[in-house]
């Protein structure tokens, strides 16, 4: 049977029926605006939490932790077994935490080709002298321009700007900090470091985040500042700070790293593995929602083909007693229910897109995020693709058993009913 005609059959049979066959599409248009949506809106989101503290982490972190001594009385065997001895512990020392030959360890880092980039980095614990008050709080000695290339640190500056960190004895404070500080622009601020120096620095910006934790304790200066602020010479690091190509590669890496320097290395997916845990989770409902949709869809398109089977079944009797055969009357309510899927996710499609555009132009304002303006929607093309595969396979489902059903009618006793 030719083509061209099985499709004049199929759209005689639809028009017929116009108003049950509009409501399928419009079904059909709703699940799958509705699925891009979500998708988009949900994934953005995620994203967006994400870069909250993926794009400030580090893949891999080379420190120095703190660990109490390994060479303890207490566990030596010999003399010290057979009698009563007083042990106390011997504690960690703190010049352990800056990491030695940090120089030829960066060197063999940047040749490595998974390396993208990397960055020095100092963490100073210190007291913020607010009058005759003490906020504890950490200075970041941060190589200013490497910061801002590999963590995007400049779209968290909100007040200031970035390169006046490079300014002697400056300081960009965590808006948080700043607050409970009442430090303003320009203000000269006084800290202590734990070895007792006193420190006078210039406010230059403020620091947000978006964890209130973290902008309520953290600040930033150059890493010349903090060494000159601790006593340190310019080859005191306590961090190494690596981004590289695919994110993948970092735990593997780190136990290699960690071998090879003989200092620690954590990754960014064993750290954050809880938060990437929760993301997958979020992500996961969010297409599970949105194929229930298209699922429910289809459950429509199928009791109004079944509507149709059951009122044409004198039209189809008539078509199989003059010559048309099972498996034809089969792809004309094929060719139905995947039009109606075709026309309903095409619609569907650029409904969906242009809620995403919505979504997207509506203004986002919150104090915890100055930097994000308007809602975050993800338009990635897999999620278009997705949607436009699943509304043709539910409805070529929905239309798969009424038209089997279809196929298997007896034009005789159909007639003979009638």
């Amino acid at each position: 049977m030719k083509w061209s005609l099985i499709f004049e059959l199929s759209k005689a049979l639809m028009l017929a029926r116009f108003k049950q066959t509009l409501i399928a599409a419009v079904g059909v248009t709703f699940s799958i605006t509705m699925f891009v949506a979500l998708l988009g809106f949900m994934n953005g989101l995620n994203t967006m939490l994400d870069g909250l503290i993926l794009n400030r982490t580090p893949h891999i972190r080379f420190y120095n932790e703190i660990k109490p001594n390994p060479d303890q009385p207490i566990s030596l065997s010999g003399e010290f077994s057979t009698s009563l001895n007083v042990v106390r512990s011997i504690k960690p020392s703190t010049s352990r935490l800056a990491i030695h030959n940090s120089e030829s360890i960066m060197q063999t880092l940047t040749k490595d080709p998974r390396v993208l980039g990397l960055s020095r980095k100092i963490s100073a614990q210190v007291f913020f002298n607010v009058g005759t008050i003490d906020l504890t709080g950490v200075v970041n000695g941060i190589d200013v321009e490497k910061e801002a290339q590999l963590f995007s640190f400049e779209d968290y500056v909100t007040t200031g700007k970035y390169p006046d960190l490079n300014q002697s004895n400056s300081i960009i404070l965590g808006k948080g900090l700043a607050d409970r500080m009442l430090a303003g622009i320009g203000d000269v601020i006084q800290l202590t470091t734990a070895q007792g120096n006193r420190v006078q620095l210039k406010v230059v910006g403020y620091y947000q985040s978006g964890l209130g934790d973290y902008d309520n304790s953290n600040s930033f200066a150059s890493i010349s500042t903090v060494q000159k602020m601790l006593g340190e010479p310019p080859s005191y690091v306590t961090d190494i700070q690596v981004k590289l190509k695919e994110l993948d590669l970092a735990p593997a890496m780190a136990i290699e790293s960690r071998q090879i320097f003989g200092i620690d290395a954590d990754d960014i997916q064993t750290v954050n593995a809880q938060f990437e845990t929760g993301t997958n989770i979020r992500n996961l409902i969010s297409y599970v929602v949105g194929i229930t949709l298209l699922v429910v869809s289809g459950f429509g398109i199928y009791n109004i083909l079944n509507m149709m089977i059951y009122e044409k079944l004198d039209t189809i009797a008539i078509l199989k007693a003059i010559g048309f055969s099972g498996s034809d009357v089969n792809r004309i309510f094929i060719t139905i229910a995947l039009s109606i899927g075709l026309v309903g996710g095409s619609f569907g499609l650029l409904l969906g897109f242009l809620t995403c555009l919505g979504i997207d132009s509506a203004p986002f304002e919150t104090a915890a995020l100055p930097t994000i303006k308007t809602f975050p929607v993800d338009y990635n093309p897999k999620y278009y693709i997705i949607g436009g595969v699943f509304s043709l396979i539910t409805t070529y489902m929905a239309g798969f058993f009424p038209a089997r059903k279809a196929s298997s009618v007896d034009p005789v006793e159909i007639i003979r009913g009638k």
